[in-house]
């Protein structure tokens, strides 16, 4: 792998999206607007074409998903208790902290580097992993955020459905697996028509994320920011790499997958949930801003160690 071939591209982007924003060349409204197009059309349109390409096999490894989640999982921990030390910051603002650490920022960033590093044979990896990645996090996040609620467990695993199911990644991903399964493959005008959205969604996905980073602001709590990024972008996807590669057997492209996925920047969700729960919302949104902005360097060392692998 060249790491600075690789990168370049991908926070040239972002860089070339944020700058427009701040030229007053892509209004908030349209960065929004750039959002919501990538999440709803682009990136679901990627996942079916991807997923239903012929010769596009692989197989369903446990190890991995353990290799990642352990991972994610121990950079949560850490994170959640490094907060519990900082006085003002509750129980709610903690498990946010953790989240912020260990969830990764997979449809803005995570899908084209990971596709733009190991092509078709860390694309099925890559989805495996999506597919996941989202009920997992965002469902245990939800409970331990409403742990102390009045709501019943039934009530509460029905709305994470319901939102599961209004998820357009999430569906598409569901749709995707279908299709392969009963090796369907898309043809004519609708493998034409989702082949052109596909092809917007990496481009559009890096564009909406940078213009959309001129909204956070870094000097909030710098040094708070700073440590859940690190988390987020070393601890986390060293867990991850010593787990995938030292602890369990797996083919080296979902190992390099696994790492990569976790060396991310900070997703979006956790500033969407710091704002649903209206606390740590300041934190959380210069973390996002902190960790992509880290995230060139660490992912040049995370390509490098990954391609002497």
């Amino acid at each position: 792998m060249n790491a600075i071939t690789i990168i370049v591209p991908i926070f040239g982007i972002i860089l070339i999206g944020w700058a427009a924003a701040v030229a007053g060349l892509l209004s908030e409204r349209v960065s929004d607007g750039l959002s919501e197009y990538v999440f709803a059309v682009a990136v679901p349109a990627l996942i079916i074409v991807t997923l239903t390409r012929p010769g596009l096999d692989g197989e369903i490894a446990w190890s991995y998903w353990i290799s990642y989640f352990g991972g994610a999982g121990l950079s949560w921990l850490v994170g959640s208790l490094i907060a519990l030390r900082r006085t003002g910051i509750g129980r709610q603002g903690a498990i946010l902290h953790g989240f912020a650490a260990s969830q990764s920022n997979t449809i803005f960033v995570g899908v084209p580097m990971i596709l733009q590093a190991y092509g078709d044979e860390g694309a099925f990896p890559l989805f495996l992993l999506l597919a996941v990645h989202l009920p997992i996090m965002m469902g245990f996040a939800t409970f331990l955020l409403e742990a102390e609620g009045d709501k019943p467990l039934l009530v509460r695993l029905r709305s994470l459905a319901l939102v599961l199911l209004k998820n357009p990644i999430f569906v598409s991903l569901l749709i995707g697996m279908a299709l392969k399964v009963l090796h369907v493959t898309p043809g004519g005008p609708v493998k034409a028509i989702l082949d052109a959205f596909a092809a917007t969604a990496s481009t559009c996905a890096l564009v909406a994320l940078g213009a959309g980073l001129r909204r956070y602001r870094v000097m909030f709590d710098l040094p708070g920011a700073l440590v859940v990024a690190l988390l987020k972008c070393v601890l986390h996807p060293l867990a991850v790499w010593v787990l995938a590669f030292h602890v369990f057997a797996m083919p080296p492209a979902y190992a390099g997958v696994a790492t990569l996925f976790a060396a991310m920047p900070v997703g979006i969700n956790s500033y969407l949930l710091a704002m649903r729960y209206k606390t740590e919302t300041g934190l959380i949104a210069a973390s996002v801003l902190v960790s992509t902005l880290i995230a060139p360097v660490t992912t040049i060392a995370w390509l490098t160690l990954l391609g002497h692998a």
